[in-house]
């Protein structure tokens, strides 16, 4: 590897290490070339989500996620070189040479923080997954095209499915632990006939619920929701080898425990950010290494086939 790819990756590995920490403990897990790559997608969807998040207007905004997605189309297209003033393009210009990254994926992640940027909302969980699948499903899919899958695994050619589920998942639980968050940057993500039925409608911007609404309710309904995604998401786990799988077991099962915290105490989300202590993380990274999760999916597999 030339210097100058060796520097843009070690810059990319700083911004995922900084920004990223719970996806910095699963990708920890990886041989160095596919982490690596992961440092290289994370840095890149890192400056997509930074542009929807900041304060910029929303016409320079837009003009900025274009000018974004024109630089996706030179790596796409072979040209970025080596000696480019733009790691993060350096960086995932090789990995892209290295590994079979589906790239039309951050396309979508554009088009889902251009959503952000116009101020949409969602009416049904339907309308909700589009934008999910957007934001959080691609990156699932790209991830997959480093790990691979391992040859002559049962099931592969849904994989990529799997990949996107997962995704799916992972944002909503986003989205719970975010709402005041989310409302306080006038942002409302639950789908809207869900916030009506547990009358949650006026939104979340204190740090109780909305008067007279159900909102432990809401919370448990969503958090059943993502865990039945979760349970389909975790069919890729058997299919990637012992690295990847655990790679994958640990940012999902943080994601996990988060689910279980704020199904404790839904309130918590109100409060302030729900997280978890290292320590907890650690036994989650050592869990997934372990290959438990990928065993324990393969038995449910398999009495599912018998």
């Amino acid at each position: 590897m030339s210097p100058p790819v060796q520097a843009a990756y070690s810059y990319c590995e700083a911004v995922t290490g900084q920004q990223a920490r719970n996806f910095a403990y699963g990708i920890r897990l990886l041989p160095y070339e596919k982490r690596q790559a992961m440092s290289a997608l994370y840095a890149f969807s890192r400056r997509v989500d930074d542009i929807g998040d900041g304060e910029l207007d929303p016409g320079t905004k837009r003009t900025r996620l274009e000018s974004t997605r024109d630089l996706l189309d030179r790596i796409r297209h072979g040209k970025v070189e080596e000696d480019d003033t733009d790691p993060v393009a350096v960086a995932l210009a090789d990995a892209s040479r290295r590994f079979p990254l589906p790239l039309e994926g951050l396309d979508e992640l554009i088009d889902g923080v251009l959503m952000d940027v116009r101020g949409a909302t969602y009416e049904t969980w339907d309308d909700l997954k589009t934008y999910c699948r957007c934001v959080a499903g691609a990156i699932g899919r790209l991830s997959l095209g480093v790990f691979g899958t391992e040859p002559g695994a049962p099931g592969a050619e849904r994989a990529s499915e799997y990949a996107d589920t997962l995704g799916l998942a992972l944002q909503l639980t986003n989205i719970l632990r975010d709402v005041r968050e989310d409302a306080g940057n006038g942002r409302t993500y639950l789908p809207a006939d869900d916030l009506a039925k547990f009358g949650c409608s006026a939104g979340f911007h204190r740090s109780t619920p909305p008067p007279g609404s159900d909102f432990a309710g809401l919370i448990h309904f969503e958090v059943r929701r993502a865990r039945a995604l979760f349970a389909e998401g975790y069919r890729l786990l058997p299919m990637l080898d012992r690295r990847s799988g655990a790679c994958v077991a640990a940012m999902a099962g943080i994601y996990r425990r988060l689910l279980d915290r704020i199904e404790r105490d839904p309130e918590a989300v109100l409060r302030g950010r729900v997280s978890l202590p290292g320590h907890e993380k650690a036994y989650v990274a050592v869990r997934g290494l372990s290959g438990l999760d990928a065993r324990h999916v393969s038995r449910l597999t398999s009495r599912g086939r018998s």
